[in-house]
């Protein structure tokens, strides 16, 4: 009997160790506040996927740039130094234009246009992460952005020589063709560069402006409507491909299921966060006639330059868009 119990127990500790063994822990860098919408619903897609794969795979997130700095963290997700991450895909525009087909200047100023827009450029981008080693997940869009700064503005001429915050190609160019000063700041170094005067405007949904505070540094958001950027979750491409199949379909069924409550999530958060810059003493109104004329003049400008860069995928996505 003593034989028995010792072969059961050992058994036992035998199972225990493989089970420990084949299960998997991935870190999940992202950039912004543990507060933000993006970042809870980051968070659900990850215990949705611990739950779905019985803790065989364990993901854990790491909001604000604490694991990787926003700018960072593509990169660790390509090379292998996190497996999985979430990243502003326009911020990467240098590498490759069709990353900003979300920022293109007042083509959409909708989440229905967007949603449109998106449907058509989805597997355009898809095509260019998997080229970057990295498999695409999901992603959810920010709300229609607008321009906060620290004073009263009537036209694009009351921009000249703002200090503008620009986080990809897109907004540095919107900035100097306003005669604006762009300045490189990510999400989680926000509210120190508004303090410190490193920044005096920027381009940005109502949610930013809501969860960094920046009524403590600035006075006034114009709805313009620019454009509804998103923000995107990958997996390296070799982590991905070492999954079995199991584990590929629960990560999927909770990428849908992300995307789709991220959508519902920002729709709710628009009017939410203009309510609160309001309540907290910021000045929320549509931007004037003559300062949208000169905001559009200058899209129609980045627009044309964008679809020169983006080449024959770029157009086709465009002219499907607008074909629909």
């Amino acid at each position: 009997m003593k034989t028995l119990a010792r072969l059961l127990a050992a058994t036992a500790m035998t199972t225990v160790a493989a089970t420990a063994a084949q299960a998997e822990k991935w870190d999940m860098p992202m950039a912004y506040a543990a507060t933000n919408f993006h970042s809870e619903v980051g968070a659900e897609f990850a215990k949705c996927v611990t739950e779905a794969t019985g803790g065989d795979l364990e993901i854990v997130t790491h909001p604000s740039g604490s694991l990787f700095k926003g700018n960072e963290i593509k990169r660790a997700v390509q090379t292998g130094q996190a497996n999985i991450g979430e990243r502003l895909l326009s911020a990467h525009g240098n590498e490759n234009p069709l990353y900003e087909v979300d920022s293109i200047p007042f083509l959409v100023s909708s989440f229905d246009q967007h949603e449109k827009l998106w449907s058509i450029a989805e597997p355009y981008v898809s095509k260019v992460l998997a080229g970057d080693n990295l498999h695409y997940l999901y992603s959810v869009p920010w709300p229609p952005q607008g321009l906060y700064i620290n004073k009263p503005i009537s036209s694009v001429d009351d921009l000249k020589g703002v200090k503008f915050r620009s986080y990809s190609t897109a907004t540095a160019r919107m900035a100097e063709l306003t005669g604006m000063l762009p300045v490189q700041v990510e999400a989680a170094e926000l509210s120190q560069a508004l303090a410190t005067g490193v920044a005096e405007s920027f381009i940005s949904s109502g949610a930013t402006g809501y969860d960094r505070k920046v009524w403590e540094q600035l006075s006034n958001f114009y709805e313009v409507d620019a454009w509804l950027p998103r923000n995107a979750v990958f997996v390296n491409m070799d982590a991905w491909n070492g999954l079995d199949d199991a584990t590929k379909t629960a990560m999927n069924d909770c990428a849908a299921k992300a995307a789709e409550q991220g959508l519902a999530r920002s729709k709710d958060y628009t009017q939410f966060t203009l309510n609160g810059l309001k309540e907290n003493g910021m000045t929320v109104e549509r931007a004037s006639d003559e300062l949208m004329n000169g905001l559009k003049a200058v899209g129609e400008t980045m627009t044309q330059e964008w679809l020169d860069k983006a080449g024959d995928d770029g157009k086709a996505i465009v002219e499907a868009y607008k074909n629909q």
